[in-house]
């Protein structure tokens, strides 16, 4: 600092004294691990409005000036140095959305909002270039205010000297600093249909690098700037807009971007006094889609999963997930993708996904190198981190990659996701639903077949699904004249809707569909979600112990697995979710009641073994059902005793299925699993009723 052009700013020195004095005193007692100063716009416009235009329209001087007065005080304590703090603005009077950045806001103070897509590594930058003479040792030092390092003088400047071309960077006088470029975005919920995610350039400096991350959700205040374009040609007249970062909010709570006014809390707070409540929110989860009592079913699942449960952190430092998974799997025509759009517009953060057009580093996270770190490798998040704390809805998950898919494992059950490539090594947060939907292999359900049979994902991917549906198109003729009535009512209000709006029209609109508004719907939503965190009554308590235990008896006499412990967290989960729709701190035995409602209409459609009538959660979750698993290792065991009498030759067919029958086997169940594994490949046929097993036998469960 040149303390000969110091000038002393009297208002600004009493500003600081009035409004930050006791900050003050704190930073020079904890400096230099605290050397930052935040001010309030609001404050510096209410003390003086004239000052804080100059800090609008001419941020540079004004922030350097404050800066200078804040060096000066004369009630610091003298022992102390502060020159390296900063001056740090916070809460302007409005944030500019990143589209609507133009010119006239070049070399002003604004405040953007969005969410971090990409950073940089953080990397030291020159900030003052020591040039040495070759010839005389002179060392001359020039500040660095561009992005490009400034040419040092054409001669050296010493008088005596003046060679030219002699001027050499001198890295070990030169000052650096810690610098860091990140790629703000839009929100997902706030692009515009048909339009691309407008996003920008960050340049952080000194203490602001490294304290974001991609998927972070912050207001970022600064000094807009513009660097030149370049073409083969040249320069070119094209500028690019960037940010050079003053401050950093980080919008920490869920959802809230949502402004809740007082006015919206007390329309909430009535709302949770209604009797007819949770019939009212389904009816309002997508009310033009109609089907099937299942279908009924299917929307309050996603509704309680709008809501979520509780994320709780142990105290070993261990998390459990609060965050609800489902999956839809269905036939073509039931209006999966349709909900699947819906929940996303009307959940307060949510992102789409295809299956099939998305890959693993999509959806996750990657490590790209580009021009935001010059060469370097930069960090990118995916949808799922781009969803973190909302609810992230991938269609078609059935067409998706193998190595595609394993990338979920992490971020459905852990709710992170881990990076290591290119020797960037990182984990970011992914705490989201997850709503899937998918179609099976054969085109339509078969409820014969189990369920990992028949859309292709894996066992280990399905037991991470809290609840899984069925949506089948089965005829029945009243159902379809109720279908068929609504579908035209939908169309016959889509007409009225594209009149010019009168009275009659609104009436008639609110006549066929009385919901509670959408805005109302995500502000609610919004609302639990940020102040309600219930807790599990005794009752409430008892009753899942109850379920969960006197399932698990039954699975004990019919030797199958109906639940496991995973199935449990799913039930508090969803009790969770109730109570927060009730805007209640309290878990009551309704809502676990609900819970195992939920659960077992699950179960009810894809968890029942044909065979013996009960839950089997293997007949989900594993490929087959335990019954199923038992019959073969049976078979495989008759076949392996008769090959080693045989001596490695081929043995007779009918042995076999006489050999199975004498374990108990119906001889109806052998010939059928005895196809079964002829098709995987597990013996040879040798002719005249002679088979030969393979070595592929033993990978046959």
């Amino acid at each position: 600092m040149n303390e000969e052009n110091y000038i002393p700013h009297p208002k600004i020195q009493s500003f600081l004294e009035k409004y930050y004095k006791d900050d003050i005193i704190y930073m020079c007692n904890h400096y230099p691990k605290e050397r930052n100063i935040e001010i309030s716009f609001l404050n510096l416009h209410n003390y003086d409005s004239e000052l804080a235009d100059d800090l609008l329209e001419h941020p540079i001087n004004t922030l350097k000036q404050i800066e200078e007065e804040l060096h000066h005080l004369d009630w610091l304590p003298q022992q102390i140095n502060i020159s390296k703090s900063h001056i740090r603005i916070k809460d302007l009077l409005f944030n500019i959305p990143i589209r609507d950045l133009r010119s006239k806001d070049l070399n002003r103070l604004v405040s953007i909002e969005g969410m971090i897509r990409k950073s940089t590594e953080v990397r030291p930058k020159i900030k003052i270039a020591a040039f040495k003479c070759t010839a005389c040792e002179n060392i001359i030092y020039m500040e660095q205010n561009g992005l490009k390092l400034s040419s040092p003088p054409f001669g050296c400047t010493n008088e005596l000297c003046k060679k030219k071309d002699t001027l050499k960077l001198i890295i070990s006088h030169s000052s650096f600093e810690d610098s860091q470029k990140v790629l703000i975005q839009e929100f997902p919920e706030s692009i515009k249909n048909g339009t691309n995610p407008q996003s920008l350039n960050v340049h952080f400096i000194d203490d602001l690098t490294g304290n974001v991350s991609p998927g972070d959700r912050v207001i970022i205040t600064g000094i807009l700037d513009a660097t030149q374009q370049y073409s083969k040609d040249g320069k070119s007249l094209y500028y690019d807009l960037y940010l050079k970062g003053n401050n950093i909010t980080k919008l920490d709570k869920e959802f809230d971007e949502l402004s809740i006014t007082k006015e919206d809390e007390l329309k909430i707070k009535e709302l949770s006094q209604d009797p007819n409540l949770y019939d009212r929110m389904v009816c309002s989860i997508a009310p033009s889609i109609y089907g099937t009592d299942i279908l009924k079913s299917v929307k309050q699942a996603i509704l309680l999963q709008l809501f979520s449960g509780v994320r709780k952190i142990l105290p070993d430092g261990s998390t459990i997930r609060g965050d609800i998974h489902i999956l839809l799997v269905g036939d073509p025509g039931v209006a999966k993708s349709q909900l699947l759009r819906y929940i996303v517009n009307l959940s307060p953060r949510g992102v789409f996904a295809s299956g099939k057009g998305s890959t693993a580093s999509g959806l996750t996270a990657t490590v790209v190198k580009d021009d935001l770190g010059e060469g370097r490798w930069s960090i990118e998040g995916g949808a799922l981190v781009m969803a973190n704390n909302g609810i992230a809805t991938i269609d078609e998950m059935d067409k998706m990659r193998d190595e595609d898919r394993s990338a979920l494992h992490e971020a459905m059950e852990q709710q992170t996701i881990s990076i290591a490539k290119a020797g960037v090594i990182a984990t970011l947060k992914s705490q989201c639903s997850i709503l899937g939907a998918s179609n099976p292999k054969s085109g339509r359900f078969n409820i014969l077949d189990s369920m990992s049979e028949q859309i292709d994902m894996p066992p280990s991917l399905l037991s991470r699904l809290d609840l899984i549906y069925v949506l089948t198109d089965n005829p029945n003729e009243k159902m379809d004249e109720e279908i068929s009535d609504h579908i035209l009512k939908s169309h016959y209000i889509g007409e009225l809707m594209r009149k010019e709006e009168n009275e009659s029209v609104i009436n008639e609109i609110e006549k066929e569909f009385p919901l509670i508004q959408k805005e109302l719907l995500r502000k609610y939503i919004a609302y639990a979600r940020i102040n309600i965190t219930p807790v599990m009554t005794k009752e409430a308590k008892d009753h899942l112990k109850n379920f969960y235990t006197n399932v698990r008896k039954l699975g004990s006499k019919s030797s199958t697995i109906p639940l496991t412990a995973r199935q449990l967290e799913a039930l508090i989960r969803i009790a969770e979710a109730s109570a927060k729709l009730r805007l209640s701190n309290e878990i009551t035995i309704n809502d676990a009641k609900l819970s195992t409602q939920l659960t077992t209409d699950c179960l009810k459609q894809i968890g029942i073994d044909p065979e013996t009538g009960n839950f089997d959660i293997d007949y989900i979750v594993a490929g087959e059902r335990k019954s199923r698993k038992e019959q073969i290792f049976l078979l495989k065991k008759a076949l392996n005793g008769l090959y080693f009498e045989s001596k490695g030759n081929d043995i007779l067919k009918e042995s076999v299925i006489t050999k199975a029958i004498s374990f108990g086997l119906q001889e109806l169940v052998v010939r059928e699993l005895l196809d079964y594994i002829y098709s995987k490949g597990g013996y040879l046929e040798k002719g005249m009723g002679y088979i030969r097993p393979t070595k592929e036998l033993d990978e046959i469960y």
